[in-house]
């Protein structure tokens, strides 16, 4: 029994597939039998991330909240999760996204953009430019900050 029903094969290939695990487990000694440690001490960071998101997604739950599962991960891995899970397989979902990988926000239905803890504006990427939110700029700095951020390291 896997959360709470039969074993189901091509859900977990497909659940793996999206969160982009399938390569790791191709590499873990004993694949998908291979004993994680108690929290997660013999995987990576982003291994961590991408196994609760698979996890998640093979649940077929109705809502999904996924806390910055982009972050661990590098840009192509990022945006492979991005388009084949949230936009794919999670396409018929409701998906609440919470990231700091503003590179994504054109893609989204609806974007929430807070401000010390409080709701700035809600509403898509073009309705949210209408109101006046230079989101162009926006992405502009933080893309600026990260890569002050990377020379510094």
């Amino acid at each position: 029994m896997t959360f709470g029903r039969e074993f189901d094969q091509e859900r977990f290939d497909m659940a793996m597939e999206a969160s982009q695990m399938q390569k790791d487990l191709n590499l873990f000694a004993k694949g998908d039998l291979t004993t994680i440690g108690e929290r997660g001490v013999n995987i990576s960071g982003g291994q961590k991330a991408r196994l609760s998101l698979a996890r998640a997604v093979y649940s077929d739950a109705d809502i999904y909240l996924l806390d910055d599962p982009l972050s661990a991960v590098d840009p192509q891995v990022a945006n492979d999760i991005f388009n084949h899970c949230v936009k794919g397989v999670l396409k018929d979902k409701c998906v609440i996204l919470v990231t700091h990988q503003l590179q994504f926000i054109k893609d989204c239905e609806q974007i929430l953009v807070l401000e010390d803890g409080k709701q700035k504006v809600l509403g898509s990427y073009a309705e949210i430019q209408e109101k006046g939110l230079d989101i162009e700029a926006i992405l502009s700095d933080y893309s600026k900050m990260m890569n002050k951020d990377k020379v510094k390291e």
